[in-house]
């Protein structure tokens, strides 16, 4: 019997963070050639930390930003290690290294670069190379298979533009590099100093300041936290006073932290006014309100569009109906555990891509879309949390269309433990933890035991 030959493309892979590696890595097991275009000197992509913020806007205005991470210098991860790996190359604990269950962000990216030494993915990533532009080859010859124009540049001042046409493109720029932005009165003639937390890196120029940290998600408790001890007052503003009991605590145990409401307005003066009426005088203010997605390199003629933080239209947050397979998106989904679901997306990528899977109809991709729209819709979500997923059932629903394991039991008590522990001691829940029982399960799984012959 004659195995079938599947073909093999040329693909371009934009980004070499923790979904471009594995988009890689998996299009070049399928078989297919591989060029990652990569911005930065080194892999890792939002992990490779970047002290030097200075020449960026503080608000991140702009199409471009010249920072792309967004990790300041004493965050550490907020999900446990052991729930982080690929599925066939676990994140181990290695001596002299950061051996914590959630260690600092350094320790993740030396996985990245173990990952990508293991499996011999340097060659194909040209560094220090800036994505100019990606747009259509012939896309109105109808019936014709689609190809791609990429223009890129070294960094270096006197490179050249780099033109070159591709079967496929894979975007896998990540979703925590543009900084989005709240409307808040007043914020033009605000004379003092208003910032984001993409350009956050440590406490100290915050020293005997009194700063507003706007958001109360994970970088906005976390900056708080770090900020209290230099800064005169912190002032947190939520848009629901509900808070954990986890930040309550924090709260209650700090002279100096204050939560508040939502900014009302500011004045030139530097007062910021709350909704109820409150009211301080402030030196800095800390924008902790999350991230858009941006693709400013991407032309595909108005079909797929960023409309307040909703990428579209794309069939399971990867594919755009009218140019899939051709074109796809990895690592926009948040609220997940990533880098498995990253996996996944590659791998049907990879095979979509060789003819070995079809994806349904262009009308059934889209009708699956606007049913996806629609219950967000009814469930009062806005539109820029579309791609925040937050359900284990929908990774495993996903992994179901390549025959990809599901997230392993351990994997999913092991995040749910994390994200009750956090909920209720905000402060200790990455030191002491009650999970032993579970974590020893998951040590003992194929996924931890697997590469003890290979001798890793």
């Amino acid at each position: 019997m004659v195995s079938k030959i599947y073909p093999s493309k040329n693909v371009c892979v934009i980004g070499a963070g923790p979904s471009g590696l594995v988009a890689a890595r998996e299009l070049r097991k399928e078989g297919h050639k591989v060029v990652v275009l990569e911005q930065n000197h080194e892999v890792g992509g939002q992990w490779l930390y970047d002290p030097k913020v200075e020449d960026e806007d503080p608000l991140g205005k702009g199409t471009t930003l010249k920072v792309h991470s967004s990790v300041y210098d004493s965050l550490r991860l907020a999900s446990p290690r052991e729930i982080m790996g690929y599925s066939d190359f676990p994140f181990l604990v290695k001596k002299g290294r950061d051996m914590r269950r959630f260690p600092g962000h350094r320790e993740l990216l030396l996985y990245l670069k173990d990952f990508c030494e293991w499996f011999g993915l340097r060659e194909m990533i040209r560094f220090n190379t800036r994505v100019e532009y990606v747009g259509m080859v012939d896309y109105a010859e109808f019936g014709k298979e689609l190809k791609w124009f990429v223009k890129s540049k070294e960094k270096k001042c006197d490179s050249k533009m780099v033109e070159e046409v591709f079967d496929a493109v894979v975007v896998a720029t990540g979703h925590y590099s543009h900084p989005r932005l709240p409307a808040i009165k007043g914020m033009d003639v605000w004379r003092r100093k208003q910032m984001h937390s993409h350009v956050y890196r440590v406490p100290e120029p915050f020293r005997n300041e009194v700063v507003v940290v706007v958001g109360n998600s994970m970088s906005g408790q976390d900056i708080a936290m770090e900020l209290v001890g230099v800064a005169k007052e912190i002032h947190l503003s939520s848009k629901s006073l509900d808070i954990s009991v986890g930040l309550s605590k924090v709260i209650s145990r700090r002279d100096n932290l204050h939560l508040h409401p939502q900014i009302d307005y500011l004045q030139e003066d530097g007062r910021v006014t709350f909704v109820d009426g409150s009211w301080i005088t402030a030196d800095t203010i800390v924008y902790c309100t999350g991230y858009s997605y941006s693709f400013p390199f991407l032309d595909t003629k108005g079909i797929v569009k960023v409309d307040d933080g909703r990428v579209g239209p794309l069939y399971e947050h990867t594919f755009p109906p009218s140019l899939s397979p051709s074109l796809s998106f990895v690592g926009i989904p948040r609220k997940i555990i990533g880098f498995p679901f990253f996996e996944a997306q590659a791998k049907w990528i990879a095979q979509l891509l060789s003819g070995k899977r079809k994806l349904p109809s262009w009308a059934e991709m889209m009708q699956s879309i606007k049913d996806f729209y629609h219950s967000r819709d009814l469930s009062g979500i806005p539109s820029h949390y579309t791609h925040d997923i937050a359900e284990f059932e929908y990774c495993d629903k996903y992994a179901d269309h390549i025959g990809f394991p599901h997230l392993e039991e351990w994997r999913k008590e092991l995040c749910i433990s994390a994200l009750r522990n956090a909920d209720e001691n905000l402060e200790t829940y990455r030191d002491l933890y009650d999970d032993h029982e579970m974590l020893q399960v998951a040590h003992q799984s194929p996924h931890f035991t697997q590469l003890e012959a290979e001798g890793f």
